[in-house]
């Protein structure tokens, strides 16, 4: 197949399997593997060039450059003791259990039992994020399965290398190990962490334009990473972990669009490499894999993993239920993958016929942990307390009269609802009303390390200023999805008017588009209140409407509720037909009410039964 259509090949089936993927709420990995090993060894579609180890090793190098990116100081304060002793501690007592129990269960060599032992400490930041995102653990806890993917990945990578140095490399010894190891630490502090801060200056002082900034970057993180390398081998990974670090941690004005950047791209490289790392693999080494390498995936489950976390962290101040989830959860990644794709090969080179299966093994322990921990960590950790047990709350951005009842409202009807003001008198209502609150701006860095939002799905920007609303949806829309982040209507439609905002800079227009801030706030005082209607079979949104016509009431419906207790917002923008068994909640005039002040929304169907008050 010629270079070109290659590429294409592999760029489709990647990201056509984080695709689909994504559809079923899995982890990229679980697609993109099946989806390589049926182009590579069993279709022979794909056929990767033993030069690609190196393209490789450069794309590994910006995912975790942007993993380091995403690790941040605040974070660590959480995370406390327990990630120090995870590092320090359990990559050490890992790699030597895997090499135990590789060397007498599979019959491993010595050096290929260490070399899988080094590979085994890496825990990979592309499959735990993918995890974390559907688990809604707390902060706390998936602090510490990041912190400890992040910067163990490097350090695994490390160890492999000396590892394989010192049993292939003549002349060496523990001494010329410990040597260069010292010189990777060395390495990664001079190149990786002083080059990070001397790339942050520049950006902070204006000395690269900003459309350069993103791509200008990529590039001098290969730099750092090959130059790295030339001083001691593979002490790239290491540096560009460390200058994500160093970068992500400095207060850049345009940090989110580096991480923006750095993810997109970051998606891309995953699907890219799981494809070509797979297709590398050969059938007679997949029928390698006997009833004793599957016995060593499940010591690696249920022996080594929670034997090394308890181990390690049996003196840290951490809560217990944080180390029975760590002692379960540890999915490997792309990075093992690499690794083992690399050092397979060259250690058959180097003489070491049982290091064929050493590839091969490392697939199945990456399928099965991927697998068996991305189908239970939600349950383990709702189970633990450690995870909210769904993401049906709203997080209400702004506390005025209006939004402090539509708050009590939902909560009425089993919603979980987060109240968020800057000015804390504001709060006192919502406090008095039942309403969970948090004291500070939403978008500031105390809100980004201290404000749980697990348990929270949709957002709504409900402040008298329309140009903070669209501020904060466009700045949480990353997060909860742009789909997600609502806000009050602006008090002249944007798409009406070519001078205000457009629909890419701000979030979703809530209700029907026209009544906004200050029309909301004029009802609340005339007296309108919030109620509910329950939808039956016989009636939908245009029957409640036609009751509340031939009562003369004015109404404004706001939000619906699933059977299942998920709720939605009602948009212009966004459409949607709530179904039977769903509740309505509506913005209502007094029941005296005469005269007709309110467009009807005849966008939206629905079912409805017996009005109930809500509030």
């Amino acid at each position: 197949m010629q270079t070109s259509s290659l590429i294409i090949v592999v760029l489709a089936a990647g990201l056509a399997s984080q695709w689909l993927a994504a559809l079923l709420r899995l982890p990229g990995i679980v697609i993109l593997i099946p989806v390589g090993i049926v182009l590579g060894p069993v279709t022979g579609i794909i056929s990767m060039p033993t030069s690609s180890s190196e393209l490789i090793g450069l794309g590994v190098a910006i995912i975790l450059f942007e993993g380091g990116m995403d690790l941040k100081l605040g974070e660590l304060k959480k995370a406390g003791s327990g990630v120090i002793r995870l590092v320090t501690l359990g990559g050490p007592i890992t790699w030597a259990l895997t090499a135990v129990a590789a060397h007498f269960i599979v019959g491993l060599s010595w050096p290929v039992a260490l070399v899988l032992g080094a590979i085994m400490i890496v825990t990979g930041p592309t499959v735990i994020q993918p995890i974390l995102r559907y688990a809604r653990l707390n902060d706390e806890s998936a602090s510490l399965l990041k912190w400890e993917g992040i910067v163990n990945d490097p350090i695994g990578v490390l160890l492999a290398v000396l590892t394989f140095q010192y049993f292939t490399l003549s002349g060496e010894g523990a001494a010329d190990t410990a040597l260069a190891l010292g010189g990777a630490v060395v390495t990664a502090l001079v190149l990786g962490g002083g080059g990070g801060w001397l790339v942050g200056r520049l950006y902070r002082r204006g000395g690269v334009p900003e459309h350069l900034k993103p791509p200008l970057l990529m590039v001098l993180v290969l730099l750092v990473h090959t130059a790295s390398n030339q001083v001691q081998h593979e002490a790239g990974l290491l540096s560009v972990t460390l200058m994500g670090m160093v970068l992500g941690n400095m207060k850049l004005s345009g940090r989110d669009d580096l991480r923006r950047f750095k993810e997109n791209l970051t998606v891309v490289l995953v699907s890219v490499l799981f494809i070509m790392i797979t297709a590398r693999l050969e059938l007679e080494h997949l029928q390698l894999l006997d009833w004793r390498a599957w016995l060593l995936v499940a010591a690696v489950l249920f022996a080594i993993r929670p034997l090394a976390v308890m181990l390690s962290t049996a003196a840290a101040r951490m809560r217990t239920a944080d180390r029975y989830l760590l002692a379960w959860i540890a999915p490997r990644g792309i990075v093992a993958a690499a690794t083992a794709g690399l050092f397979g090969p060259a250690m058959l080179e180097a003489g070491f016929e049982d290091a064929a299966i050493l590839l091969p093994l490392v697939f199945a322990i990456i399928i099965v942990t991927v697998l068996v921990h991305g189908f239970t960590i939600g349950t383990l950790g709702r189970r633990l307390g450690l995870a909210a047990p769904d993401d049906n709350g709203v997080l209400i951005i702004g506390a005025c009269p209006w939004s402090i009842a539509l708050g009590h409202a939902l909560k009425d009807q089993g919603v979980e609802v987060l109240m968020v003001d800057g000015v804390y008198s504001r709060l006192k209502n919502a406090r008095m009303r039942g309403l969970a609150v948090f004291y500070g701006e939403v978008l500031s860095e105390h809100a980004d390390h201290e404000l749980e939002t697990q348990h929270l799905g949709l957002v709504l920007c409900a402040t008298p200023n329309d140009f903070y609303n669209a501020l904060v949806c466009k700045a949480l829309g990353g997060k909860f999805g742009r789909h997600r982040t609502f806000q009050l209507p602006t008090r002249e439609s944007s798409s009406d008017d070519e001078r205000r905002l457009t629909a890419d800079q701000r979030g979703q227009i809530v209700l029907d588009g026209k009544h906004g801030y200050d029309w909301l706030e004029e009802r609340m005082k005339d007296g309108w209140e919030f109620r509910s209607a329950k939808l039956g079979a016989q009636h939908d949104l245009a029957t409640l409407t036609e009751q509340f016509d031939a009562r003369d009431i004015d109404w404004l419906p706001v939000a619906a509720i699933s059977a299942e207790g998920q709720p939605q917002l009602f948009s212009s923008e966004q459409p949607f037909q709530p179904e039977q068994g769903w509740k309505v909640i509506h913005f209502s005039a007094p029941q005296s009410a005469g005269q007709s002040t309110v467009g009807k929304n005849s966008s939206s169907t629905t079912d409805r039964s017996d009005d109930t008050l809500a509030t």
